[in-house]
């Protein structure tokens, strides 16, 4: 079965990073473009609104890409056994901050979730209390990690 993948190592790496690419860029796409435009929306329900929508289309973008993320990093580190190795290191750092960017990125799901909660019983408040460390903390961390994990990435790779 891994000789599938040893035979497609570039379409596996690809993916992997293409799915970094989406999850990373499309978190530093909402926090620095979409988010800073929100603001210019003068009518607060209006804003509430669209930045739900944009998070929810968001979601649906990138949880196939996290998912993409795990599957080829686990089957990358069988193919190419990094296990034993100097660079083993570097695998389990890069694991690591995968993991707290899924747990942030589970964070941000749920915290979107009471907050369309709060949107739809009218309490407006309520909803900006939710989405405000979403896009003051979670994204800017998420980002921030993500930015290391691609670094760490291009180690892997020997360059």
């Amino acid at each position: 079965m891994l000789q599938i993948f040893e035979n497609n190592l570039a379409a596996l790496i690809f993916l992997h990073v293409i799915s970094a690419v989406i999850w990373v860029g499309g978190m530093i796409a909402i926090r620095f473009a979409i988010h800073y435009s929100m603001q210019g929306i003068q009518e607060p329900k209006i804003r509430l609104e669209r930045t739900l929508e944009n998070l929810k289309r968001f979601f649906n973008m990138v949880i196939p890409t996290i998912i993409t993320l795990l599957v080829t990093a686990i089957i990358m580190i069988l193919v190419l056994g990094f296990k034993g190795t100097s660079l083993y290191s570097v695998v389990i750092a890069k694991e690591i901050i995968w993991t707290v960017m899924s747990i942030v990125f589970i964070t941000i799901y749920v915290k979107r979730n009471k907050a369309q909660k709060y949107f739809n019983e009218g309490d407006f408040t309520g909803c900006k209390k939710q989405l405000l460390p979403i896009a003051k903390y979670f994204i800017p961390l998420n980002i921030f990690l993500g930015l290391i994990a691609i670094y760490l990435g291009i180690t892997l790779r020997g360059f």
